[in-house]
C-alpha cells in the first residue's frame, strides 16, 4: 500500500486535507474501522479524576449497596445482579474541528516550556506507517491522524492529558514489530512514538538494575552493559527490532524464556502516564515488596490500554562464564518435540531450546542469512547451554544422551564464540528469511499458541498435518521449552481460498491449545487479531473484569482502544 493510497485507511470523519508543511521527519534508528458517526456529540464530556469525582463514585457504590440490599429484602430477583452486569457508555469520540483544536494546544503548550522542534507529524508516509504493518497478521482500516515525538514523561503527560479533554484516541509506538495489529489506529487519533525517548538514565550496578526509557532496544541495552564492562546483561531476548516499551506492553519472552522467563519476570518499577496526563509510578526500587496491588502485573502486558509506560526499572542478570549452542537433527516433528519434554521434565538447566521444522530449515536455506552454512532440512532442536564450565559441559552430555534414545542424529555443538554465532543464527533469522522469500501480492501469517509441554509433541503433530493438508506452505518453530509454538504461513490475502485456509488453520490451532488447557498467545499478545481468541479462552465474565478495570483507569476508552478488547 502506497503512502498516497493512506486517507483511503482513515475514519471517514477525517478523509480530509492536512497540512504537511512541518518540517518534522521521523528520526531513522537503527532496528529498524472506525466509522463516522463514532466521531461526533462534541457536548460529550467526563471529568478528570478530582476529589469530588472520588467522592462522587463512593457515593455512588454506597448507593448500588443499598438498593441491592434493599432488594434482597423483597426477594431475590430471578437473576442476581452483579458488579459485571453494570453497562458502560458507548466512547464518544472528538470531531475533526476537535482534533485540530487538540492538536494546536498540544503545540502550544509544547513550546511554550521550551520545546522549539515541533513534534507533531503529519506526513503521509508518517501516519502510513504508524498504522499499517506488513508483520501484522491483521490491519484494520483506519490510521492515526498525526503522530507525536515526546522527548519526556512531561511531554507525554501534557499530550495525555490534553486528549482526555478533547476525546482523542491515544496509541503508543515502539519498536513497530508486533504481530497481532496492536499499534493499529482503527478509531484514529494520536500514535505516540517514543523514538526520542531511549536513553539509560540510571545504571545501579551494585543492585544489578538499570532504568531505561521505553524506545531503547533490547539488543542496544545489552552492547552498552557490555561495553561498560559491567558484567550484566538483560536476559529477554524476542525479535531483533524490540524495545523495551513494546516488550512491556505484550509480556513478550523470546529464546530465553525456558531459563529467565517473560518479561513479567524482569521489571521492577515503571513510571506510567494515565489517561488523564496523571503520572504514576508502581512502586519502588527493591526486588521485592508485598505493598498493595501489584500493579506492575496490572500494566506489563497491557498493551498501551492502561496507560503509556515512560521509564522502566529493570533487573539485570549476571553474564554467565560460559556458553554452548548444540544442533541436532529427528526424523519427525514429534520425535523432536518429545526430546524437549524429557529435557524439561528431567530438570536440566539449559538456558533456552528451540524447534524448527523442516519446511523452515529449508527456507532459511533458500534465504541464504545465514549462508554460506546449509542446514540438513529436518526438524531440528536448537540448544543454548550457559553456566560454568563444568556445568555446561555435563548439561551436554546428559541432552545427547536424551536425543540418542529418542532418533536424534547430527548433533553438533560450537567449539568456540564464531560458531555459537553461526550455529544460533538460523533461530534467529527464521522470520526474516520467510518474509525475504514472499512473492508480489503475498503475506505471512505469523501467531503462536502455548500448552502445557506434556501436550506439546500432539499439537505441533496435528497442526502440522492440518498445514500440510490444507496444501499450505507453513512452517512451525518456536520456544518449544515453555510450550510455545509458533505458525508462519505464506499466502495471498487477495486469493480468497487461500486466506480461507489460513485462516480455518489459525482457528483451529488456537482451539486446539485452549481445549489442551493452554493459551491463545505465548508472546504475541492480543492486539486487534485475537481478541475472539481471548473470549474463548477466559469466557465472558473474566473479560468482563477486565472490562472494568480498563473503564476504571480510562473511563473516555482513549487508551490503545480495541485492544484486547472491543470498546463498549
Amino acid at each position: 500500500m502506497s503512502a498516497k493510497h493512506f486517507a483511503g485507511r482513515l475514519p471517514s470523519a477525517w478523509r480530509r486535507a492536512f497540512s504537511t508543511s512541518s518540517p518534522f521527519k521521523k528520526p531513522v534508528t537503527k532496528n529498524g474501522a472506525g466509522s463516522e458517526r463514532a466521531w461526533f456529540n462534541p457536548a460529550y464530556r467526563q471529568p478528570g479524576w478530582t476529589g469530588r469525582s472520588v467522592v462522587a463514585l463512593t457515593a455512588t457504590a454506597g448507593l448500588l449497596g443499598f438498593g441491592l440490599a434493599a432488594a434482597s429484602l423483597q426477594g431475590p430477583p430471578k437473576r442476581a445482579v452483579t458488579l459485571l452486569d453494570s453497562k458502560m457508555p458507548t466512547p464518544q469520540y472528538a470531531s475533526m474541528d476537535e482534533l485540530e483544536d487538540a492538536l494546536k494546544e498540544i503545540r502550544r503548550e509544547i513550546s511554550k516550556k521550551g520545546e522549539e522542534e515541533d513534534i507533531i507529524s503529519t506526513d503521509p508516509e508518517d501516519l502510513l506507517s504508524h498504522g499499517y504493518s506488513e508483520w501484522s497478521t491483521t490491519n484494520p482500516d483506519g490510521l492515526p491522524v498525526a503522530v507525536a515525538y515526546p522527548r519526556s514523561t512531561e511531554q507525554v503527560s501534557t499530550i495525555a492529558r490534553i486528549c482526555h479533554k478533547y476525546r482523542v484516541p491515544i496509541i503508543p509506538y515502539s519498536g513497530g514489530s508486533s504481530l497481532e495489529g496492536n499499534f493499529s489506529a482503527p478509531y484514529g487519533g494520536i500514535s505516540v512514538d517514543f523514538a526520542f525517548m531511549d536513553q539509560i538514565i540510571q545504571f545501579n550496578k551494585d543492585d544489578m538494575d538499570i532504568v531505561v526509557q521505553p524506545s531503547i532496544g533490547w539488543q542496544d541495552l545489552n552492547e552498552q552493559l557490555s561495553r561498560m564492562g559491567s558484567g550484566l546483561f538483560f536476559p529477554i531476548d524476542p525479535g531483533p527490532s524490540a524495545k523495551i516499551g513494546g516488550m512491556i506492553g505484550t509480556n513478550c519472552s523470546g529464546t530465553n524464556a525456558v531459563r529467565y522467563g517473560t518479561m513479567k519476570d524482569w521489571v521492577i518499577n515503571l513510571t506510567v502516564v494515565l489517561a488523564d496526563g496523571t503520572v504514576i509510578k508502581t512502586r519502588r526500587r527493591p526486588r521485592k515488596s508485598s505493598a498493595g496491588y501489584n500493579l506492575n502485573g496490572l500494566f506489563v502486558g497491557s498493551e498501551g490500554t492502561l496507560g503509556l509506560v515512560t521509564e522502566a526499572t529493570l533487573k539485570l542478570a549476571v553474564v554467565p562464564e560460559e556458553f554452548s549452542v548444540a544442533v541436532v537433527t529427528f526424523p519427525t516433528i514429534r520425535d523432536a518435540a518429545s526430546v524437549a519434554a524429557e529435557v524439561m521434565q528431567t530438570g536440566i538447566p539449559i538456558a533456552a531450546m528451540e524447534i524448527m521444522d523442516e519446511v523452515q530449515m529449508r527456507v532459511v536455506n533458500l534465504g541464504g542469512a545465514t549462508a554460506p552454512r546449509v542446514w540438513k532440512e529436518m526438524p531440528t532442536l536448537f540448544f543454548k547451554f550457559a553456566g560454568t564450565k563444568g556445568g555446561v559441559k555435563e548439561n551436554i552430555s546428559r541432552v545427547q544422551a536424551i536425543t540418542k534414545r529418542n532418533k536424534g542424529s547430527n548433533f553438533e555443538f560450537a567449539k568456540d564464540l564464531r560458531e555459537q554465532q553461526l550455529l544460533w543464527s538460523a533461530r534467529k533469522e527464521s522470520l526474516w528469511s520467510m518474509l525475504a522469500m514472499r512473492k508480489e501480492g503475498e503475506e505471512v501469517w505469523s501467531t503462536d499458541v502455548a500448552v502445557p509441554f506434556s501436550r506439546l509433541a500432539d499439537i505441533i503433530e496435528i497442526s502440522k498435518k492440518e498445514m500440510d493438508d490444507l496444501g499450505l506452505f507453513a512452517s512451525i518453530l518456536g520456544h518449544i521449552g515453555d510450550g510455545n509454538f509458533h505458525e508462519s504461513i505464506m499466502y495471498n490475502r487477495q486469493n480468497k481460498e487461500e486466506l480461507d485456509k489460513v485462516q480455518k488453520c489459525v482457528k483451529n490451532m488456537v482451539q486446539r491449545a485452549l481445549d489442551m488447557e493452554g493459551t491463545c498467545t505465548g508472546e504475541h499478545a492480543i492486539g486487534w487479531g485475537k481478541k475472539d481468541s481471548l473470549l474463548l479462552e477466559v469466557g465472558p465474565d473474566t473479560l468482563a473484569v477486565m472490562k472494568q478495570i480498563k473503564s476504571s483507569l480510562d473511563p473516555l476508552w482513549i487508551m490503545n482502544p480495541g485492544k484486547i478488547m472491543d470498546i463498549p
